[in-house]
This record gives C-alpha cells, structure tokens and sequence, in this order.
C-alpha cells in the first residue's frame, strides 16, 4: 500500500497573511511600474506586521495602508480575533537593491559579451534551481493530495466569507491522504484532517458535523471515500486563538503548500514578494509549464523539469526533464525538445507568461500551480503541437 500526504493552509494562517502582503505590495508597485525590482518580505505577530526588503522603484505606494487592507479583507478585522487590521502597528524597512545584484540583472553576461539578442539583455537575479511538475491524476496536472487539501483549504475559507458557517475564523488547515494502488492510479482516500479557527462557543460536535457536511463532502469524490478513511476536526478539540496571535508569521514559509505538496521536488526560493526577474519566481511557473505541456501531450504520464540558473547569466546553466519512467521517449530527447521549443532565459520567460502585472496576491494563498481558476499563463497547455514535433523530428 503506497500512501502519500499533503496539506495546504487557509490565508488565514499567519504565514500565508505575510505572503499575501508581501504579494499586494508587488502587485501595487508594477501596477504603477512594471519594470521595479522588488524583493519584500513580511512578518506578524501578535499586533504588529513588518514589511521589509529591497525595492528599487519610480513610484509611490503606501505599504502600512496595503497591508491593513489585506489583513481586513482576509478576515481580520475584530479585535475579537486577537488580529485586527485596524489597529495593529505596521512597521516598514525597504532599501532599495543592491547594486550589486542590479549590474548583473539590468545587464547579463551575455549582453556584456557583446550579444544582442533582446531576450539576453537581462540576467538572472539570483543563482539556485527551480522545479516544475505535472501528473495526470487531476484534470489540472497536479497531484491528488495537495489538489483535494487545496480544495478543502479554499471550502474553508468560502464557507465563513459567505455566512453559511458564521462561527468560523480566519485560521485554518487541511491535509489528504491519498492511496495509490499497484498501477500508480488514485485508488482512495486515506484520511482527511480539517483544523479551523472558531469562535469559543462552538461545541466540537456541532462544529465536526458542519465540518463533514459543508466543506469535505461539496469536495471529495465519495467514491474515494470508504468506511476505513479516516476524518480528523480539530484534533486537539480547541482551536480559538490563532492566526498571527496563535503563532508568529513570516512570508516563504509554505513553499511547499505554494507548489506540489511535496509530491515534486523544491529547489528552497519562495515566491511571494518577488518581481519576476527573480528567478525562484517566474522559472519556477515556467518550469511548471513545460512539465504541464508534457505530460499534456500524452509524452509521459509524470514529469519534472529542472532549471538552474547563475546568476547575471541569462541562459540556464542545465535544463533537466525526469519522467520516472513513464515516458514515451527517453529523458534525453525530451530534455532536447525542450530546449528547442521552450525560451527559457529570464525575459523570454517573463514575456511569453506577462509576469510584469499585477496578478500575485491571489496566487498567494491556495497554491500557485495548478491554478487554471485564475487563467494564470504557466497552466497553458500551448506548446504541445510544437514538443510532439521536436521529438518526432529529433
């Protein structure tokens, strides 16, 4: 029996408040100047947020006021939950970036070589590796355990926003478990575990029957539901202070929540609060793509992409393709189609997916792969004509 298990959190969790303000101030900033550098990083704790980081822009936003109005709009907004976005303090430490990092990202090492290709003009902003996956045992390409917790987490949220479950508070996580059978398919679903934020009055019985009733069976298939799965509310039995209160939060702390559940592999760089020239952001959702695009052309039935990056330097240093032996082709020769079909140099990348808009602190709770909800680019499925060609024509 192969068992494999993923969590994902409400934006409720106080990691998840710092990166969703992390990512409206981005989203502010290239509103106004698609061009600005921005690494801004968040962290809350009991009545304050501090924002912080490097930002190199030509405009103004104001940071304290972006901050407060995401707080209040995930639901922070009593003093009643310990978190108020009212009244909370709002600390702010930005320096503009270092010029050091600035003379290899403005301009590559191939443009100093004397290239001219436009797409070579900028160079990476950081050094590191990013990964991409996809699979098919969702209609989305994404593993079944962080699809279905993220599913659950989002249940969640939508179930106290709209006054079905008025008792609910901000603060939450999911996890599935999810049994595999002998041929690698989704065979049932193991166990499942909700743990919500609630006011002090809620009775643990009441509150696991709406539990059950309003945001695992609208989700889970119940043909993968069976007598033996196991469901968990609220194990501890109580679950009235949290959010930023309940424990301290800091933005990048759920990367793993951000992309497979843990199902692929991390190369460590967070997103949130990172302008595209940031390669842990914009390579990461292009690898994303690519492996979508494989598996999406029936190539393999998993796959993984690796890009690494030096930085300053415009071209991945190695594009690697893993399909776990489930492709049609060898590694190789997808690898090599890749590379033909696929520009995967920093401005190619940040063109051909229109990452310099504002589009990233929806994407900041809920995952950011596997969002075809929000019509993000990366989920594109449009170059499979083109890689079924190269590897036919390698």
């Amino acid at each position: 029996m192969k068992l494999f298990t993923s969590e994902s959190v409400t934006e409720g969790h106080p990691d998840k408040v710092c990166d969703q303000i992390s990512d409206a101030v981005l989203d502010a900033i290239i509103s106004q100047d698609p061009n600005a550098h921005v690494a801004c990083e968040t962290t809350a704790t009991t009545g304050v947020v501090h924002v912080m980081g490097e930002i190199s822009t030509n405009c103004y936003v104001d940071i304290a006021g972006i901050a407060r109005e995401v707080i209040k709009e995930i639901g922070y907004d009593n003093p009643e939950c310990g978190f108020d976005g009212n009244t909370c303090g709002v600390l702010t430490s930005i320096d503009s970036q270092s010029p050091d990092i600035a003379m290899g990202v403005n301009e590559s090492q191939e443009a100093k070589n004397g290239e001219t290709d436009e797409n070579s003009l900028i160079g990476a902003g950081d050094q590191g590796m990013m990964f991409g996956y996809a699979c098919d045992e969702t209609p989305e390409l994404m593993p079944a355990a962080i699809s279905f917790s993220h599913k659950l987490a989002r249940q969640l949220a939508q179930v106290r926003k709209d006054g079905t479950l008025k008792y609910l508070r901000p603060d939450g996580k999911t996890q599935v478990t999810v049994e595999y059978g002998e041929d690698g398919a989704v065979k049932r679903i193991e166990a499942i575990v909700v743990s919500t934020q609630h006011d002090p009055d809620v009775k643990l019985d009441k509150l696991k029957k709406d539990m059950i009733k309003y945001v695992i069976k609208p989700v889970i298939p119940s043909e993968l539901v069976d007598k033996e799965t196991k469901i968990y509310i609220n194990p501890t039995g109580r679950f009235v202070v949290g959010g930023p209160v309940g424990d301290s939060g800091l933005t990048g702390r759920k990367i793993i929540v951000d992309t497979y559940g843990g199902y692929g592999r991390h190369g460590g760089g967070c997103f949130s609060g990172k302008d595209p020239t940031k390669v842990d952001r914009s390579a990461a959702y292009a690898a994303r793509w690519v492996a979508k695009n494989i598996v999406a052309t029936g190539l393999a039935k998993r796959a993984e992409v690796e890009l690494a990056y030096a930085i300053g330097v415009a071209r991945p240093v190695s594009v690697m393709v893993d399909t776990f032996g489930t492709g049609s082709v060898s590694d190789e020769a997808l690898s090599e189609a890749v590379q033909k079909v696929f520009d995967l140099r920093p401005t190619a990348i940040i063109k051909e997916l229109d990452l310099r808009r504002p589009i990233y602190k929806k994407l900041a709770a809920y995952g950011h792969m596997g969002r075809e909800d929000l019509g993000v680019t990366w989920e594109q499925t449009n170059r499979t004509e083109a890689l079924r060609e190269a590897v036919e024509n390698a």
